[in-house]
């Protein structure tokens, strides 16, 4: 199959404008999965969550939704592309999943970087694999990859390829996508944008060299710094689906799971430990004024 993603700079809080650029470049996109930017409709460097709330979409009912599944239907290809979500009282920096038939799901960014926790909910469900035909697809987006687990995870569940819709900043990931790649023998597609933001005396710089990632650690493609980019490759699925290193090792099939459950284990300083034991001591509290009253009276 046919798969890649679009690179360009979004303009902040120009959400129409964004639309169309994005929709003009994958007229172009002779593809069947196209990969769209974290955020790419709304701009990335927000200075308040009231700026968040002017421009976040209900999904599926808002424009972006909408219009990604018009040209999804027309083109017959798949889409995933990072955007801004309001749910009920909440934010999330989201990516859906849109088929030509329109739109499919919904994941919600789990790790979220620097500011994004002044603004947005992790992500409060599972990654999640989707089979749309011809390839099963994972989705994380961006600081996903920092963690390792993630890829992981995508992996053990069956994906081929993971779509990973991007806002970087930091020089490391395209190297790391590498490893994640050859440690899960999973194709990835990492949908970078370009440009530079500067909004309220911050700025942020992004590093574009959106690429596609080989399950043998190959980096099939990889775009410009700067420029605006399509970015197509033919992909094996084949490839991903067979994870033996050599005729008697495999990837997935040697891990000894009997020895990882520190992986799963609190860290010291943990939130949700502090959380629980909070709550624990409310508990204790309240019983024991519960008791106190039952006494006086």
């Amino acid at each position: 199959m046919k798969a890649g993603f679009i690179q360009f700079s979004p303009q902040f809080g120009k959400v129409n404008t964004n639309i169309d650029k994005a929709l003009a470049m994958m007229e172009k996109a002779d593809a069947e999965l196209i990969v769209l930017p974290e955020l790419f409709n709304t701009g990335y460097l927000f200075v308040s969550r009231d700026e968040v709330l002017e421009m976040a979409e209900e999904i599926p009912a808002g424009k972006t939704t909408k219009a990604l599944s018009s040209i999804a239907q027309r083109k017959k290809i798949h889409i995933v592309a990072g955007i801004a979500e309001s749910a009920g009282e909440n934010l999330y920096n989201s990516a859906i999943l849109i088929s030509p038939k329109g739109y499919i799901a919904t994941y919600r960014k789990i790790h979220l970087f620097n500011e994004e926790k002044l603004w947005f909910q992790p992500g409060n469900e599972s990654f999640a694999v989707y089979d749309i035909g011809q390839c099963k697809i994972g989705i994380m987006i961006c600081f996903d990859w920092f963690f390792p687990e993630s890829a992981r995870i995508l992996s053990l569940k069956g994906a081929d390829i993971i779509c990973h819709p991007s806002n970087l900043v930091l020089p490391y990931c395209q190297d790391a996508m590498v490893t994640r790649c050859l440690e899960n023998n999973v194709y990835a597609i990492t949908a970078n944008r370009t440009g530079r933001e500067e909004r309220s005396g911050k700025n942020l710089s992004y590093t574009g060299k959106s690429q596609i990632t080989s399950p043998d650690a190959r980096i099939l493609h990889q775009a410009d710094g700067q420029k605006d980019e399509i970015g197509i490759v033919g992909i094996n699925v084949q490839v991903a689906r067979n994870k033996k290193i050599n005729n008697y090792n495999d990837v997935l099939a040697d891990r000894r799971v009997e020895h990882y459950q520190d992986l799963v284990k609190a860290v010291p300083g943990d939130p949700s430990v502090i959380t629980k034991i909070f709550f624990c001591m409310l508990k204790i509290i309240f019983f024991w004024l519960l008791n106190e009253n039952t006494f006086f009276t």
